[in-house]
C-alpha cells in the first residue's frame, strides 16, 4: 500500500516539494505519493493530518509554530527553536522535526568570511535558522516590522530591532526570511534601510525560491553575490525524506533524484 505525504501551507500552489519527493520516491523505488494541501487555519493542522491518513508532512509558511504545537513528540532541536517543518506519524502520535535550519546552514557554506548576519523577518524559519547559526558561531541580528514577534529573540539573547528603531551597522550577509516578493513586488523592509545596509554587505540570500525577488534584484544593483532558497529547499527536503523513509537511503542517494526537480 502506498504511503501518503503532503505539504501544508498558505500559499502552497508554488511549492516544489511534491515534485522533489515524488521524483525521489520513484527513483529510489519507494512506495510513496506526495501532494500539497492549502491550509487556511493552522490550528486545524493536527486534525487534517489524521483525516487525510498521511504518514508524513512538510509545513511551510505560515504554520511552522502551529505545527510545533500539533506534535506529541519533538526532537531536541525542534524543541529548542519552537518551530516544526517536518512531521512523521508513528502509531497514533505525531513526531516533529526541523530540517529548515540544517538545510539553510548547508546552503550558505559557499559564502566565505561571513560573521555578522542580518535577518529580515522573525517568523518560524528565522526562529530555527537563527539558533543553528548562533550555535555555529555566527553573530545574528533580527529586524522585524513589529516588536511583538521579537520577544522570543530577545529572550534568546539576539540583537533585535523594528523598522522604527533600527541601528545601521555593517553586515556580511543579509537574508530575507519573509514571504515579501513571493506573490507581489514588495520588499522585506523599507528601501531606505536596504540602501544603507546593502553597500557594505558581502552577499544576500532570499529564502523564496524559483524567482528573482525584488530584494535580490536590488542586491544585484550593488553587485552582490545572491542566492535564492533553492539549495535550502533541496537540503531540507533531503533531510525530511530521510525522516519520512526511516533513514533507508543516504543523503547522496536522495539528492541524486531530488535535485532533478530544479532543472525540469
Amino acid at each position: 500500500m502506498r504511503e501518503l505525504f503532503t505539504i501544508f501551507g498558505n500559499p502552497v500552489s508554488h511549492s516544489k516539494s511534491p515534485l522533489m519527493h515524488n521524483l525521489a520516491f520513484r527513483g529510489l523505488g519507494y512506495s510513496g505519493c506526495y501532494s500539497r494541501y492549502r491550509l487556511e487555519d493552522g490550528s486545524k493542522l493536527r486534525d487534517r493530518f489524521f483525516e487525510l491518513n498521511i504518514k508524513g508532512a512538510n509545513i511551510t509558511v505560515p504554520h511552522k509554530e502551529e505545527a510545533f504545537r500539533a506534535c506529541d513528540e519533538l526532537d531536541n532541536f525542534a524543541q529548542k527553536v519552537g518551530a516544526v517543518n517536518t512531521i512523521v506519524k508513528k502509531g497514533d502520535k505525531l513526531y516533529g522535526y526541523n530540517t529548515d535550519a540544517p538545510g539553510f546552514l548547508k546552503a550558505i557554506e559557499e559564502f566565505k568570511n561571513i560573521k555578522k548576519v542580518l535577518f529580515l523577518g522573525a517568523g518560524g524559519t528565522a526562529q530555527s535558522t537563527s539558533i543553528i547559526l548562533k550555535d555555529a558561531g555566527y553573530d545574528i541580528t533580527i529586524l522585524n516590522r513589529s516588536a511583538k514577534r521579537l520577544t522570543y529573540y530577545k529572550d534568546m539573547g539576539f540583537k533585535t530591532y523594528t523598522f522604527e528603531d533600527f541601528q545601521i551597522d555593517k553586515f556580511d550577509l543579509i537574508v530575507n526570511m519573509t514571504s515579501a516578493g513571493l506573490e507581489d513586488d514588495s520588499l522585506p523592509c523599507p528601501i531606505e534601510i536596504l540602501k544603507q545596509t546593502l553597500p557594505t554587505a558581502k552577499a544576500c540570500v532570499d529564502v523564496i525560491y524559483g524567482k528573482e525577488t525584488p530584494f535580490l534584484k536590488l542586491a544585484k544593483e550593488y553587485n552582490l553575490p545572491t542566492k535564492d532558497g533553492s539549495d535550502m529547499l533541496l537540503y531540507q527536503g533531503i533531510i525530511a525524506f530521510e525522516y519520512f523513509t526511516d533513514n533507508k537511503f543516504t543523503f547522496e542517494e536522495i539528492k541524486e533524484f531530488m535535485q532533478k526537480a530544479f532543472v525540469l
